[in-house]
């Protein structure tokens, strides 16, 4: 359990469809139900992802964004042959940022944003492969790493090694979830739909549920379902949920967010890069491709760039050779044929002058419509993973992974073996629970958040045990993020088509191609990094489209193969 709500961490499905009779089924992949197309099997093939004609072997290609998708798009477009300009208004990485304390020990870091990966997200762990970088499993509640998990409810706390240790009406509110799931939107098919990728299945499955469900919230399919018809079942779910986390700040959300994690069992199995999340980007930046088209070997994002990425983009607009304009924070303008914009949409309509007739109409709807979530979070460092020290009393830890409805919502422990210095994330939360502490310093937030340890752990001193002054991020405060990640109200599902299908520039007026949206936030996972690398690779066939490219014939990309797997179309009129 853990007071995160989606789009970081969800709570667990039902059990596993039973297997076949000729063994297991396959692993769950985040292979979504609105585009089915294997990304993992794509980049996989030994055949590449493409490849663009001679005479367009070094032509350059704006990056907006070094983000991870940013860099993936960069990246495979240079093993391509074209020169990717990357342009970045902050620092390498996005929302992949690791952090150090000031004057403590380099291997204390603090994962700012992504900080827990699902062994669903196979095109992430491509890259994480590819790069060397290893995981190991995140300290969710209840996860079988984890010593033990507190529930502090209304001012009573439960201790728990495993979920039996709760108290029985935890495991009601779970079985209330399952059954939620499973009658009002087929959890059993879908799950094994997507192991198995049956395509005509997994489109009958979900086009009638996007058209029953696209107008309905989070909370109005629990109250549609007899198996929550109480409101404290409700209530508790909302505030601790069960397997990784609450729900409540969620629930105004589109239900269709939520069972797109469930489905592929994202919420699940959570797993933290060893050394900090922000390495990904910045070893793929500065990574040298083995099997590199035009492009001498040695040749990486970081030699092509002198280093360093562009800086911030303060203007786009459309030349009158059909060109994307791009001026730059020093007021350096360059024209290209094609452009990938990889960050928040929302910058385009506020930090960033665009021209209108870059988008159609109707994409720009989609982004101004855009709606995204609040997240803040708060570490300290610590002498020591003092919370192993066993109570005289009781015998247990002495403090636990915590869950609550007090202010802090989740506490993590984040250690590196015993008597090595250690980390907290004192706080974790989302939403009007993020906006709660925006007025805050770091130092106000973490005497706010000891404080409300301190009702639920009166032994623990952890003040005594603090090392190094805390870091904090509000996301919604970042200039160059507004928000966390993207997170869709009821009725926007026709305005996540739009932006997601994109890349698919064919179906667009002439004068609006050439620029192409990538992103976590284009895709149909916001706020997962497979959403971000998906995109990307979306983006990335649009471009080698764009200049005249193509795929091998057998590895198709993704939109050679759009018809057959769009996503559901819904009725404007």
């Amino acid at each position: 359990m853990t007071s995160t709500p989606p789009a970081a961490d969800r709570p667990a499905g039902p059990e596993h469809p039973a297997p076949h009779a000729s063994g297991e089924l396959p692993p769950i992949t985040m292979v979504g139900p609105d585009f089915p197309y294997p990304y993992d099997d794509f980049l996989a093939h030994p055949a590449g992802l493409g490849q663009i004609p001679a005479t367009e072997h070094g032509a350059e290609v704006a990056v907006i964004g070094g983000g991870l998708s940013g860099v993936i798009t960069a990246y495979e477009l240079m093993k391509m042959g074209l020169r990717p300009v990357v342009y970045e208004a902050d620092r390498l990485g996005g929302r992949l940022r690791t952090v150090g304390f000031e004057g403590c020990d380099p291997e204390l870091t603090a994962e700012m944003g992504a900080m827990r990966f699902p062994p669903s997200s196979t095109t992430l762990q491509h890259y994480i492969d590819l790069v060397g970088l290893r995981t190991r499993p995140f300290p969710n509640p209840l996860a079988p790493g984890t010593p033990s998990t507190v529930v502090d409810l209304k001012g009573v706390s439960h201790y728990a090694e495993t979920v039996e240790d709760l108290p029985r009406v935890f495991r009601d509110v779970m079985d209330a979830w399952n059954t939620c799931l499973e009658e009002g939107a087929d959890f059993s098919g879908m799950n094994r739909a997507l192991r198995e990728r049956d395509i005509p299945r997994i489109r009958e499955i979900w086009a009638r549920l996007v058209e029953k469900l696209d107008d309905q919230t989070f909370y109005g399919f629990l109250c549609d379902s007899p198996a929550f018809a109480s409101f404290r079942h409700r209530e508790i779910f909302g505030q601790v949920g069960f397997g990784t986390g609450g729900w409540d700040t969620d629930f105004p959300h589109s239900i269709l967010e939520i069972l797109r994690v469930v489905y592929t069992e994202a919420d699940d199995h959570h797993r933290s890069i060893v050394g900090g999340s922000g390495q990904l980007p910045l070893r793929l930046w500065e990574r040298e491709p083995g099997k590199i088209t035009h492009w001498p070997a040695g040749t990486s994002l970081s030699s092509l760039h002198g280093g360093e990425p562009l800086p911030a983009v303060t203007r786009l607009r459309r030349a009158a050779d059909g060109r994307i304009t791009v001026t730059d924070a020093s007021g350096a303008v360059r024209g290209y044929r094609a452009a990938v914009f990889t960050a928040q949409s929302w910058l385009l309509l506020s930090r960033i002058a665009c021209d209108d007739g870059l988008f159609p109409i109707d994409h720009w709807t989609a982004m101004e419509r855009t709606h995204y979530m609040e997240s803040s979070k708060l570490f300290v460092p610590v002498d020591r993973p003092f919370w192993l020290d066993k109570d005289e009393e009781t015998g247990r830890d002495v403090m636990s992974m915590t869950l609550t409805d007090r202010m802090t919502r989740g506490t993590y422990l984040l250690d590196n073996g015993p008597d090595r210095p250690a980390v907290m994330c004192l706080s974790y939360t989302w939403c009007d629970d993020s906006l709660k502490w925006l007025p805050l310093s770091a130092e106000e937030r973490m005497e706010v958040m000891l404080t409300s340890l301190g009702e639920i752990y009166p032994k623990v001193d952890i003040r005594r045990h603090v090392i190094g002054a805390p870091v904090t991020v509000s996301w919604e405060n970042e200039p160059w993020f507004m928000g966390a990640f993207k997170a869709n109200l009821p009725g926007h599902y026709r305005y996540q088509r739009r932006l997601f299908t994109h890349f698919m520039q064919d179906r667009l007026p002439a004068d609006k191609r050439g620029i192409f949206l990538a992103g976590d936030d284009i895709s149909w996972t916001a706020g997962w990094a497979e959403g971000a690398v998906q995109t990307a690779l979306n983006a990335v066939w649009g471009v080698m489209s764009h200049f005249g490219g193509a795929t091998d014939p057998t590895n198709p990309g993704p939109g050679d193969l759009f018809d057959a797997l769009a996503p559901v179309e819904l009725p404007e009129d």
